[in-house]
């Protein structure tokens, strides 16, 4: 298989799973594109290799900065805008994490908290005690995995995957 056709295929592989994780497939392929690519790429380069539009792109490259996966630079005397990813995996991978924990667990546990503590009822009722032990499990569980979350973010790579393996052990 030549370079070029195994690129194709890492961008599409890496846009299918993106999507399956929720998030959107273009995004994931240009972010495919760019950290496979040696260099820095301008909107127009990434536009023509994926076949996509100036807004798409425009939006894409926005949404990946937000994300923190991208970083735009300026080259002395260029009007063009240039844009690179981190290519080192754990970094992305804790970057990654981080960004879904301030956008998806965070503002579960904080519903669950005030869940915890605004709910009155009578005590003795099945459905009171059904539901606030509901909440108090998946409020404890929400926390020990934004514990986990914590630790990895803040770990380095040798260290983390040194102290799952020894749980598995």
């Amino acid at each position: 298989m030549q370079l070029e056709e195994a690129k194709l295929q890492f961008i599409q592989a890496w846009g299918k799973l993106g999507s399956e994780w929720g998030i959107n497939r273009t995004m994931a392929q240009v972010h495919a594109l760019l950290l496979i690519t040696p260099g820095a790429l301008t909107t127009e380069e990434i536009m023509e290799t994926l076949a996509i539009s100036r807004g798409n792109a425009n939006m894409t490259l926005r949404d990946l900065m937000g994300w923190g996966l991208v970083e735009k630079q300026h080259r002395l005397g260029e009007r063009k805008e240039y844009f690179f990813a981190d290519k080192d995996t754990w970094n992305i991978a804790r970057q990654v994490a981080k960004e879904r924990r301030k956008r998806e667990l965070d503002p579960v546990i904080k519903i669950l908290d005030e869940l915890s503590s605004k709910v009155e009822g009578d005590t003795n009722d099945p459905a009171y005690e059904t539901f606030t032990k509901t909440v108090k499990d998946i409020n404890k569980l929400a926390k020990n995995v934004d514990k986990s979350l914590e630790t990895m973010i803040k770990a380095e790579e040798n260290w983390f995957w040194g102290s799952i393996l020894k749980i598995f052990k």
